[in-house]
């Protein structure tokens, strides 16, 4: 686990399991993996939520189900449990019930406004830091191609669980990781 430094981001990544016209039969997450939409297309699997510190190391993780949205309630409030200071995630996590409520608890989350939205108030330090969300996108590309955590050809749930959480070790123990001040 990461330092606690009060500054952090957020992301969900998409972990397919197979390609979607192999869906029907798929015979290993069968009852497991759900159908899931990102912004590159849909896709069948699970999803991994990552939050990370400025120095770009892993604080928190979530492994889901692809069906799960990123603003979804509980799984905002499990995901910040117990975090104070600033979370920079991106338009998927704005839920308003859950801002109060991690408000309230010490945690302020910050993401940009969509097209159809009011423009909110964000001092100037706000921004720059919201500008440096890249740095996530940048882990979750490590992750994905340096680290091995998605691959189409598991042959048990158990086993890909376990190459998740060895490519987030694997994570852990390189030599330079990704961060805001690069």
């Amino acid at each position: 686990m990461g330092w606690l430094c009060g500054l952090y981001y957020a992301d969900a990544t998409s972990l397919s399991v197979c390609h979607n016209r192999r869906i029907q039969s798929n015979k290993v997450f069968y009852d497991k993996a759900r159908r899931g939409k990102t912004s590159m297309g849909w896709f069948y699997g699970f999803k991994l939520f990552l939050v990370v510190n400025v120095f770009g190391e892993i604080i928190r993780v979530m492994f889901t189900t692809g069906n799960v949205a990123d603003n979804n309630t509980e799984q905002m409030l499990k995901l910040f449990d117990k975090l104070k200071g600033q979370v920079f995630a991106d338009r998927g996590f704005i839920n308003q019930k859950a801002f109060e409520q991690l408000l309230g608890k010490g945690l302020q989350v910050v993401t940009g406004t969509k097209s159809n939205m009011k423009n909110k108030l964000m001092n100037f330090n706000q921004k720059l830091l919201l500008k440096k969300r890249g740095m996530i996108e940048s882990i979750n590309d490590i992750l994905k191609t340096v680290c091995d955590i998605e691959h189409t050809r598991h042959r048990s749930p158990i086993n890909a669980l376990l190459n998740v959480f060895a490519g987030l070790c694997a994570y852990t123990f390189l030599e330079r990781l990704p961060n805001i001040f690069a």
